[in-house]
């Protein structure tokens, strides 16, 4: 198994490396951040050097990952077969507020009369080509086409789980709107969405869908679609601000003061949606982790908590309900963790009969005692 996962990668590595003509000859990869484009990617706060930055450094270690990556675990990283779930269906009015998680990080948020769709992945691989790369075990509750009404599509960074050619390009036949980090505009008009279709922003800009206000949050993560192009694209969370609801998604981001100052800026929230899977110590300050995650959660000020961005992927060396696992262990009943099964849709408010336990099977699962994940941050952080 190990020497076939190198072998894919090898396979990857060839592709992507393959000269100026790789991003013609692999659609997937996106389009190239020039021009304007890269003027306004230029002049975000966070760029210096050439690139874009965070507001605090990342530990991680290329030979560590790849020990991660490809290293032995005792733990089940997927099910023995597919994960088939029948989800609930979406036609109809909208709520106030409500959500349906089809897996990994894709969610559609219902939110004050608008339909939010965050980082659509439909595709079998999280890669450029297909067959190779990270495989889909969870098959989509919900096919994209009974995914009704969506009003617009929000994309936190541009890594292959989170913004897919296949996917955009069939919502971009609907005349949605597309919100994305400042750079990405320049994959989707690659894909045929209309430059009119796309606003980008940096962090801390904001948009409005009628009454809503979408805003852009920081993150601590990267972005990139292939070795070249590492920090060329913004990555971030962005907060749903509604006349009477809120609520957060998180992106994939590592711990770091900047969430308290989300919640400072645009809390409370009503409902979260941070991310929870693909951590390991090989890169701590990338991705949240179970217990962070509901670390940030309080930061905001969440009330609800629904998990995302674990149970679709293999993104990382843990067990495959482990996240959910560790979540359930570090929280509370005050808390607010809810954890629907993937396709179903939740309806939040005071008298809602919302899911606390676990819809997994029972399967081997390291503590965070076990397995620490643990952000590296500055001695004055809290």
């Amino acid at each position: 198994m190990k020497r076939k996962l190198l072998v894919v990668v090898a396979a990857c590595v060839v592709v992507l490396g393959c000269g100026s003509q790789r991003r013609a000859l692999v659609p997937a990869m996106g389009g190239a951040v020039e021009g304007a484009r890269a003027e306004a990617v230029a002049r975000q706060p966070n760029h210096r050097d050439g690139k874009l930055h965070n507001d605090l450094p990342l530990d991680e270690s290329l030979a560590a990952v790849a020990r991660a990556l490809f290293g032995d675990r005792a733990e089940a990283t997927r099910p023995e077969g597919l994960l088939h779930f029948r989800g609930d269906s979406l036609a109809g009015p909208s709520a106030p507020l409500a959500a349906t998680w089809m897996g990994h990080s894709t969610v559609l948020l219902e939110l004050d009369g608008v339909r939010v769709l965050f980082d659509p992945m439909w595709s079998d691989n999280a890669s450029p080509v297909g067959g190779f790369g990270p495989a889909r075990y969870l098959v989509p509750p919900i096919a994209l086409d009974a995914v009704v009404d969506v009003d617009v599509v929000v994309i936190s960074h541009d890594h292959y789980d989170h913004l897919d050619m296949r996917t955009i390009q069939t919502l971009a036949t609907r005349g949605v709107q597309f919100v994305v980090p400042v750079g990405i505009g320049a994959h989707l008009e690659a894909w045929g969405v209309p430059a009119a279709a796309i606003t980008e922003l940096g962090w801390w800009q904001e948009t409005s869908i009628g009454d809503v206000r979408l805003v852009c949050t920081p993150s601590r993560h990267f972005s990139g679609r292939e070795l070249s192009d590492r920090f060329a694209t913004l990555w971030s969370g962005w907060a749903v601000v509604g006349p009477v609801h809120r609520a957060w998604f998180s992106g994939d981001s590592g711990y770091g003061p900047h969430f308290q100052e989300i919640g400072k800026r645009l809390g409370p929230f009503d409902l979260t949606l941070p991310e929870i899977g693909s951590y390991d110590a090989a890169w701590p300050d990338v991705h949240l982790g179970p217990e962070q995650a509901l670390r940030a959660h309080h930061d905001v000020g969440g009330r609800w908590l629904l998990p995302v961005h674990w149970s679709a992927f293999v993104m990382g060396n843990h067990g495959w309900t482990e996240p959910g696992e560790r979540l359930l262990a570090a929280a509370t009943s005050s808390d607010g963790i809810v954890l629907p099964r993937p396709g179903q849709r939740l309806v939040f408010n005071d008298d809602a009969d919302l899911p606390h336990a676990g819809w997994w099977p029972t399967t081997p699962w390291r503590t965070a005692q076990q397995a620490p994940i643990v952000s590296t941050l500055p001695v004055s952080v809290p």
